[in-house]
């Protein structure tokens, strides 16, 4: 059986669903597009 954290680890970063830029994740976000393409002045 793997290891947790190498679970985690091994996950293949999360894409914005608008610009394709891999994203920088919070612990407690679900959002799926990026700052960038989520800025309210857009």
């Amino acid at each position: 059986m793997k290891n947790v954290v190498e679970f985690f680890r091994s996950l293949p970063k999360k894409k914005c669903h608008t610009c394709g830029n891999d994203m920088n994740e919070q612990a407690d976000c679900y959002g799926n597009l990026c700052d960038e393409c989520d800025h309210p002045a857009r």
